[in-house]
């Protein structure tokens, strides 16, 4: 169950942040951070937490993924409500109900679609809380997570170990970090940062290895 660990360490929305553009994709508002390299016929798509699509540090995630090669998208899910922690009379858990998962599996195929018809011939995908098991996944784990707590996180890897080799996995529990640390990290905590980097290092090591034309 949702709870104060989504909530820790909320960021400052910030429309101009990131080093992209903001255009329409697949119907949804949506920040994109490009790149000329050779991947630029493989896109990333990044589903943001419960902060969305204006979050500084999502969009720098974001940027990370472009300067590695990546055509990187950040699609507007929460249709411009994302949770608000000092302003939303609503708890939480009602306003996971209008922002549900379900919904958001709809909502990202017309995006997908998008993408295709620019010519992009593969697309990978970032969750945070979301994945999919039919195709390679890695599962990046927090030590200190009540949503996802290190015994949930062992049960995905045994459930996976039995995939394999249909379905290539990485799972592994990262110590000494909690729940949001690789998108709500403070850049100005030089651990944190240092924790949240190499997560979105061994995020983009996978892409490279599965990720292809």
């Amino acid at each position: 169950m949702a709870g104060s660990q989504c909530c820790s360490n909320p960021p400052t929305l910030d429309p101009n942040s990131g080093l992209g553009f903001v255009e329409e994709l697949g119907g949804l508002k949506t920040y994109i951070s490009t790149s000329s390299s050779d991947h630029s016929k493989i896109a990333v798509l990044l589903i943001s937490d419960i902060f969305g699509y204006e979050a500084p540090n999502i969009r720098l995630i974001a940027d990370k993924v472009a300067a590695a090669g990546f055509y990187a998208v950040v699609p507007d899910f929460f249709y411009g409500d994302p949770y608000n922690i000092n302003g939303d009379n609503r708890p939480l858990l009602e306003w996971l109900k209008d922002h549900g998962t379900d919904k958001g599996v709809e909502d990202a195929k017309p995006v997908v679609e998008a993408l295709k018809s620019k010519g992009f011939s593969a697309i990978g995908g970032v969750g945070f809380c979301w994945g999919e098991v039919n195709i390679p996944i890695e599962i990046l784990g927090a030590e200190i997570d009540n949503f996802t707590p290190p015994a949930l996180i062992e049960q995905f890897k045994e459930i996976l170990a039995t995939k394999l080799p249909q379905v290539e996995s990485h799972v592994e529990i990262i110590p000494k970090v909690e729940h949001g640390w690789t998108v709500r990290y403070n850049l100005d905590d030089e651990a944190a940062s240092k924790s949240a980097n190499e997560a979105h290092s061994k995020m983009l090591d996978w892409f490279s290895n599965y990720l292809k034309y």
